[in-house]
């Protein structure tokens, strides 16, 4: 039996529910989850990655739900990456939410000869270049050999404040490719980690894996990786009673780099416009 990801204009109606079921916020992560559970999609569905890798598919189309639900002003984020309903999609129907698409595009239509204007004045405006260089830095980070990712992943937890961070270089140790200690104020973590240098989804299996490695050695846990972690990794990871092990996936992966500049150059453009109203006073 095929496995079928829902199609964005199918996830309209199911954000809209599950924002009203979070309180009319949440993050990213939290709106996923709550999906999942309400829709009771599968495991298998949710591991299913997108093209670019960085993402499963069912988050790549619950992208596009979002952002079709924005631009007919069901929903807005004042704050990156949280989501709020407003009045008008608190009153939305499922029946009003299956006449999104045809809305959106009919706005669009609209107003598409302004965009080409803009596109042709600013190239580089287009919101989908953020996309696009995580593409780039995932694709050139999945071109190195192991050792080399790990030595990355140290690198990262360096910049981050991590102190006497060192990398096994060794296998046959339950996944654990390194230790580091995180020191915050005057307490000090020793925090093993694990690197999973591949395209897909990371399941709850290795994250249990992982901890059944760190038992009795440590409390603290990190899994990183160029992929994406399924919500019952993610469940996993934060289980009652369990050691909890935090995740960081490819899309944190890049930001966490840009943050710390390693292998990113931002470039600051310069932008001239011509006060017009100052010169006709002269």
């Amino acid at each position: 039996m095929p496995l079928n990801v829902p199609t964005f204009s199918d996830l309209l109606w199911p954000a809209l529910k599950a924002l009203k079921a979070l309180g009319g916020s949440a993050a990213n992560d939290e709106l996923l989850e709550k999906i999942i559970e309400i829709e009771g999609i599968p495991e298998a569905v949710q591991s299913i990655p997108h093209t670019n890798g960085i993402q499963s598919q069912l988050s790549y189309r619950l992208g596009w739900a979002k952002t079709y639900l924005k631009k007919s002003g069901s929903i807005e984020n004042a704050t990156r990456g949280v989501w709020t309903l407003t009045k008008y999609g608190e009153s939305l129907t499922k029946a009003g939410c299956e006449q999104i698409p045809k809305l959106v595009r009919d706005q669009t239509a609209q107003i598409k000869p302004i965009l080409v204007v803009q596109q042709k004045e600013s190239p580089n405006s287009d919101t989908d270049s953020q996309e696009s260089w995580k593409d780039k830095l995932i694709n050139a980070i999945l071109t190195l050999k192991p050792d080399a990712f790990e030595r990355l992943a140290q690198r990262i937890l360096r910049e981050a404040g991590f102190i006497k961070v060192e990398v096994s270089g060794r296998s046959g140790d339950g996944g654990i490719d390194g230790v580091g200690v995180l020191r915050i104020n005057l307490l000090s973590f020793q925090v093993f980690f694990q690197c999973k240098r591949y395209r897909g989804t990371v399941g709850a299996a290795t994250v249990r894996d992982f901890r059944g490695a760190m038992v009795g050695r440590t409390d603290k846990g990190l899994i990183i990786t160029t992929g994406t972690f399924s919500a019952d990794a993610k469940r996993e990871a934060t289980r009652d009673g369990a050691p909890s092990i935090d995740l960081i996936d490819g899309d944190l992966l890049c930001d966490l780099m840009k943050k710390h500049k390693l292998g990113i150059r931002i470039e600051m453009v310069e932008m001239i416009s011509v006060d017009e109203n100052w010169i006709a006073c002269l």
